[in-house]
């Protein structure tokens, strides 16, 4: 049993009943006000994992061709790998593999996916409980992918300009030369939802795969009155470019001192800024005045910002839904259908619940949730040359990158990242107190290969 790391002085000793834990479920009283309650960091198991009446974790098995089998119960588990019918192969998420041959007696079991421009959902069920459910963040929702982009353009323009003759280029652009070519930002979403998918199949026998499709017509979501001939003719009709059409639309006028600055030059604005990902639709643009424009900049008096409706996300699922249908040569359902069946179930909203009723998935006993953050795999390496210069970036590429599992002196840690001191690499772990520890000291445990697990039973 795990120590208390703190005293318990002041317990009530005329109480018939004392609460021994902070978890609701074993509090035997409810009555007992907050006082008489002990809190201690000895957490139960219902306290990680939350509540489990409904919910169960397994163990995903494979043989010893590294095939997928059906899961097992984490009991049945530990008897494997004390006896050394099993060794771990990886513990985000856990599991094992077989050092003796097994039979492939399977059951059916259908994946569903909840794809999005921010998070995906999966969900994996069988006839009597679901196997694993969970959310991936994608890398985009945290908006870093902007400044690396613009940063890429930069050290791209400096390293040309060291050039002393480059050839013309007219009509060599990828998009001209390859069909169906995608812009690879969304090339590497769709790359992610492809990623995932082989992810799931390398843990379970998967039979069947769902993914549900969406159209949007965004013309539509804007003016829902809109018909015939309207989708020729926009917002932007008669006018010659989007500076001249954001002005007309606001009249001519600084919308942040209406005019009072005296000020004639006018200037588009843009409302969130580039380096947040701003576009130039006129939604995300607003006229003022080069004054305003100057002070705002110079950090004396900012322009607030308007929040507006973005159309990314139904833009992307527009173009890429039946490219994932394709390449993963599954079927696919769509979201009204999802919509109703969900309601039906009583099941609130998300993209895990989402996945679960996606997979045909109905009474079955849920499963503990993983949530994963799609992380960045390496920095960015140019050259090893610059004439001379000193180098701006990293010579190599190190074996351990952040959040990759290590083991230090027989315990597992996660990596944060490396530092040097002088002649020296040393290795950030992650702990109750962060601290270093020599590279020749550690050992690879498990790479996380830009996906870092985590699931409700504890990271």
């Amino acid at each position: 049993m795990q120590k208390l790391s703190v005293e318990l002085k002041n317990t009530p000793r005329n109480t018939p009943l004392v609460p021994c834990s902070v978890s609701s479920v074993l509090n035997k009283d409810a009555s007992l006000s907050v006082q008489n309650k002990v809190l201690t960091d000895n957490s139960s198991e219902v306290d990680q994992l939350g509540n489990r009446r409904n919910t169960h974790l397994v163990v995903f098995v494979l043989n010893k061709n590294n095939k997928p089998l059906m899961p097992c119960k984490p009991t049945k588990a530990k008897h494997l790998l004390k006896q050394g019918k099993a060794k771990v192969v990886s513990c985000k998420p856990f599991t094992i593999k077989l050092l003796y041959g097994a039979g492939n007696a399977i059951q059916e079991i259908i994946l569903g996916i909840d794809p999005g421009y921010k998070n995906i959902g999966y969900s994996a069920v069988s006839e009597k409980k679901e196997l694993i459910r969970g959310e991936v963040k994608l890398r985009y929702s945290r908006n870093d992918v902007n400044k690396l982009l613009s940063n890429r353009r930069e050290y791209r323009r400096t390293r040309r300009g060291r050039l002393w003759h480059r050839k013309p280029r007219f009509n060599n652009r990828v998009s001209s030369k390859k069909k169906r070519w995608l812009a690879p930002s969304i090339n590497h979403k769709l790359d992610s939802h492809i990623r995932l998918v082989e992810k799931l199949k390398s843990l379970l026998p998967i039979s069947k795969t769902i993914v549900e499709v969406a159209n949007f017509d965004i013309q539509k979501i804007k003016n829902p009155n809109i018909s015939g001939v309207g989708y020729q003719q926009g917002e932007q009709l008669g006018y010659q470019n989007i500076r001249e059409y954001v002005f007309d639309r606001d009249n001519h006028i600084c919308q942040k001192c209406k005019g009072r600055s005296g000020d004639k030059i006018l200037i588009t604005h843009h409302i969130r800024g580039k380096a947040k990902g701003a576009t130039d639709r006129p939604e995300e643009l607003l006229t003022v005045c080069k004054t305003c424009h100057e002070r705002h900049h110079k950090g004396i008096d900012l322009i607030p910002i308007k929040e507006n409706k973005g159309f990314k996300a139904e833009t992307f699922m527009s173009i890429v839904r039946w490219k994932l249908v394709n390449q993963l040569n599954s079927q696919y359902t769509y979201g009204y259908i999802t919509k109703y069946n969900r309601i039906n179930l009583g099941i609130e909203k998300s993209h895990s619940n989402d996945a679960f009723v996606i997979a045909d998935g109905k009474n079955q006993e849920r499963s503990v949730q993983y949530n994963t953050n799609q992380i960045r795999c390496n920095n960015r390496k140019l050259q090893t040359n610059r004439k001379g210069y000193k180098l701006g970036v990293r010579k190599q590429r190190y074996k351990i990158q952040s959040h990759d599992l290590v083991k230090y002196h027989g315990k597992v840690f996660e990596s944060l990242g490396n530092t040097s001191c002088g002649q020296y690499r040393y290795i950030v772990l992650k702990a109750e107190k962060n601290f270093t520890a020599r590279t020749k000291d550690v050992n690879l445990y498990q790479y996380m290969k830009g996906m870092v697990i985590c699931s409700t039973a504890g990271c």
